[in-house]
């Protein structure tokens, strides 16, 4: 086994005692463990770093920032047991992810959107059904995706017009919700609600 198998099976360990899952970054750090193996490489250095890094070559430049930041902590652990293994510099790839600008449907593209839901094709009937009311969640109430998608029956007050979301199966488990009103539209949402 190599040394650079231990550190990390020991790295690992330790950062999942502190409660950390790791399951990407344990998957990706093993990958990197079996490159610097195959390139015969004992110790981590910059350059064995960024090439791994930098694969696939037609990933987007945040992969491979993401990729050479999660190797980098794992080379700063490896650092302080071994000054031979070397920390790559934070701004070695330096791109950011950057999000597109929020598009903001207008009345009639929202209408379409809904009309289009009710003709989707389904076997049992249930699919545009669904999707009108999924659609029609998002543009009454503002839910994320997560939360419409996490909902049950027991989240809606259909007597207060309340419907409590939680931002994720996270934020559930620790009661951390939000509670936002259910209006009354034109399109009969909270009539469609009512039937399921």
């Amino acid at each position: 086994m190599s040394k650079l198998q231990i550190e990390l099976d020991e790295y690992l360990a330790i950062r999942r005692a502190l409660g950390f899952k790791l399951r990407l970054s344990g998957r990706l750090l093993q990958r990197f463990v079996d490159f610097a193996s195959r390139e015969g490489a004992e110790y981590i250095t910059t350059e064995l770093a960024v090439t791994w890094a930098m694969q696939p070559a037609t990933a987007q430049p945040a992969q491979w920032a993401n990729r050479l930041g999660m190797l980098r902590r794992f080379a700063q652990y490896c650092s302080a047991n071994d000054p031979r293994n070397a920390v790559p510099p934070a701004d070695l790839l330096p791109h950011r992810y950057h999000r597109p600008a929020p598009y903001l449907y207008r009345d009639d593209e929202i209408k379409r959107l809904l009309a289009a839901a009710r003709r989707l094709p389904s076997v049992t009937g249930l699919r545009p059904i669904t999707f009108f009311t999924l659609f029609g969640l998002y543009v009454a109430t503002g839910l994320r995706v997560n939360e419409a998608l996490h909902l049950d029956r027991n989240d809606v007050d259909l007597v207060n017009g309340v419907l409590t979301a939680a931002r994720s199966l996270i934020c559930r488990r620790l009661r951390s919700m939000r509670c936002l009103p259910l209006p009354t539209s034109r399109h009969g949402l909270v009539a469609v609600i009512v039937r399921f």
